[in-house]
């Protein structure tokens, strides 16, 4: 690897533009591109349906682990590039979709007699059509677009101030997976009025960048620690941004 024109903020790490990074060669991508996937997978499964209160606040309880996604989207690129949280984005699509079958398949296979819980297990996984589109779409655009918007910032700002790419990515992919999901999802459904659908939006996104502001110590301890541990400081000053591909 020859070393960029960028200069990494730390002397103890070597700048190197992404697409001079090999394939492999790191030692916890694996990992935090799993942890990426399971937490999507877990907080669409568990957390989608429940409308929860707290403190008098009424929100859907998918927002109180969902915007981890976007934490652990912003650790990846910042950490790795965007190339490989492209990858990561890619991953996180198949197994929504894999998931959205998966679960169609088995909520309308026929209940075995004497089985009385399909009823229960229709309302607990058996989500419309209509919402898991919104959902996968939403993540698709949203996570590449905060990618974009970090991986674009860091060049900017020389890899430092690390805190304004978070938190600006965030309000803009979380703005666009906002924008796209609420109105793909509920807009002229039963029971929620325009009005409704975008109060519930502005104020998802809200807390989801409130989350983003909250977590941004955390942040810099996990950003921290995997670039000691990989020695490098990756930039995007070439990367081809198209969602499709590009160098790696």
């Amino acid at each position: 690897m020859t070393d960029t024109q960028q200069t990494a903020p730390s002397p103890n790490l070597r700048a190197v533009e992404a697409d001079e990074v090999g394939k492999g060669g790191f030692r916890y991508f694996d990992v935090m591109m799993t942890a990426f996937v399971a937490i999507l997978l877990l907080s669409n499964v568990i957390g989608a349906d429940k409308a929860a209160t707290l403190f008098g606040l009424k929100f859907g309880a998918g927002i109180l682990f969902f915007p981890l996604s976007y934490l652990l989207g912003d650790i990846l690129t910042e950490v790795y590039g965007y190339s490989r949280a492209r990858r990561c984005v890619w991953a996180g699509f198949a197994a929504m979709i894999f998931l959205a079958v998966m679960t169609f398949v088995v909520v309308k296979l026929p209940p075995a007699p004497g089985w009385s819980n399909q009823a229960a297990y229709e309302l607990v996984f058996g989500q419309t059509g209509r919402i898991v589109f919104a959902s996968i779409c939403a993540f698709w655009a949203g996570e590449f677009v905060n990618a974009f918007v970090l991986a674009r910032m860091k060049v900017w700002t020389g890899g430092r101030h690390l805190w304004t790419r978070t938190v600006s990515s965030t309000v803009f992919g979380q703005g666009v997976d906002s924008l796209i999901f609420y109105p793909l999802a509920f807009w002229d459904a039963p029971g929620f009025t325009h009005g409704l659908v975008i109060t519930i939006m502005v104020t998802n996104w809200a807390m989801k960048v409130g989350w983003e502001v909250l977590l941004t110590p955390l942040t810099y301890l996990v950003v921290g620690f995997l670039k000691r541990a990989e020695g490098v400081e990756v930039f995007d000053t070439r990367t081809n941004f198209s969602p499709f591909g590009g160098r790696e």
